[in-house]
């Protein structure tokens, strides 16, 4: 793990649940980038603005800055939304964004005191966003019969195939595909829908790059709302249309394939990782276990185990769909960032990089009678959440961190 940070002249970012992600490679003069758009933040609210998420320059050791900036938009815009998907669709030497699906609150005309809160599918509009100039246009497609959302997009060219997904006015997850077709004209773009056969009948599912380009696996998900999905896909986009096969899933253990809900997101290269949440420990209620599944073939990777697993402790669980809020953010690495220098001047230790070591490093400064692990510690006071109590002493040349259980105060004087 590297510390990340924000350029001076970012806009703030907040933290957004379920919004919709696409990435964008180097276009002209403009960067590598990642499209970012809708969203719940932590009050509960949608959001409706578009972010663009650059890599404005790394350290010198290693340390990543980012720059994020709101794209302002005009046209017929996409309202606040999330659950839904975003996707680059290449014609006539031009790029644009696809938006389509997801959920928003009923409108406020519509709601009562008994549905003030409850969620809706947005109408089954396509929004096409030029990104050069943001103009978006809103469109309507006699076979987009109702809206959906927590389903799979996959773009090629100039078609962007549509999978699986949950419509609320029905309480269904119909094997649907879909494939949009966009021309980008001179004037307004033009946009045709066609239905598929042989659908995947699945939500918040995960698409991994199998290596080859528009070669997918489709992992994890839901087939229904109390029953995850253990099957895979294999997804192949080509000239000719989209193929969809079963594909061998992996050994799932039985942690796993018993849990109610899972989680987790793309690694690039075939792999993934996926959260379960360790049910029936009453005592720890926001421990995880994690796993690596990896679909590379031996010897074309670094040999990983394909379902190595750990375990880690997670502070933010909320009850509910777990895998809506799985996004893949990963900025390509130069090429001398993935091998040891032969100088030794990649690793050097640089302090101005580092944060301050009297905020972040008291994990390791303590007494020398301290007798708390600080990787197995037990919760000593109702109000160690994540991690020991800990008072910095200012006794000595540079002073130390002690845990506030080795110095047997009481809880009322520790929150004091």
């Amino acid at each position: 793990l590297r510390p990340i940070s924000f350029s001076n002249d970012s806009c703030y970012l907040p933290p957004l649940r379920c919004p919709a992600v696409a990435h964008l490679e180097p276009w002209d003069s403009n960067p590598e980038c990642y499209l970012i758009h809708g969203g719940r933040t932590p009050n509960n609210e949608l959001s409706a603005s578009l972010y663009l998420l650059s890599l404005e320059n790394r350290g010198c050791n290693r340390k990543v800055i980012l720059r994020c900036r709101e794209k302002e938009l005009v046209g017929e815009l996409p309202g606040a939304r999330y659950g839904h998907t975003v996707s680059v669709v290449h014609s006539r030497g031009k790029r644009a964004c696809l938006l389509f699906g997801g959920r928003s609150y009923r409108p406020l005309g519509e709601r009562t005191t008994e549905t003030w809160n409850s969620m809706v599918d947005c109408p089954p509009q396509v929004f096409i966003i030029d990104l050069e100039f943001g103009c978006s246009s809103a469109h309507m497609l006699p076979e987009l019969g109702d809206g959906q959302s927590f389903h799979l997009a996959l773009a090629r060219a100039d078609c962007v195939y549509i999978l699986g997904g949950h419509a609320l006015s029905s309480d269904s997850r119909p094997s649907r595909l879909l494939r949009l077709r966009v021309e980008l004209l001179l004037g307004s773009p033009m946009l045709s829908c066609e239905v598929l056969d042989h659908g995947l009948s699945l939500t918040s599912g995960i698409a991994l790059r199998a290596g080859p380009p528009h070669e997918y696996i489709v992992v994890c998900g839901y087939q229904s709302e109390t029953q995850k999905r253990l099957e895979c896909s294999s997804v192949v986009l080509d000239d000719v249309g989209i193929r969809i096969e079963p594909r061998e899933p992996p050994q799932w253990t039985g942690e796993i394939s018993h849990s109610r809900t899972w989680f987790g997101g793309s690694l690039g290269k075939g792999s993934a990782l996926i959260g379960v949440p360790a049910e029936g420990r009453s005592g720890q209620p926001e421990v995880h276990s994690f796993y690596h599944i990896n679909f590379r073939q031996e010897g074309e990777g670094d040999g990983d185990d394909p379902t190595q697993g750990c375990s880690q402790e997670s502070t933010d669980f909320e009850d509910s769909a777990p895998l809506e809020d799985s996004e893949e953010l990963y900025f390509s690495r130069d090429p001398n960032e993935l091998v040891d220098s032969s100088d030794g001047e990649g690793d050097t230790y640089n302090e101005e990089d580092e944060e301050d070591e009297s905020q972040t490093g008291y994990w390791v400064k303590c007494c020398l009678g301290c007798q708390v692990d600080p990787n197995t510690w037990e919760p000593y006071y109702s109000t160690e959440l994540c991690r020991p109590a800990m008072i910095f002493c200012s006794k000595g040349e540079e002073g130390h961190w002690v845990h506030a259980q080795c110095m047997d105060l009481p809880e009322v004087l520790l929150m004091e």
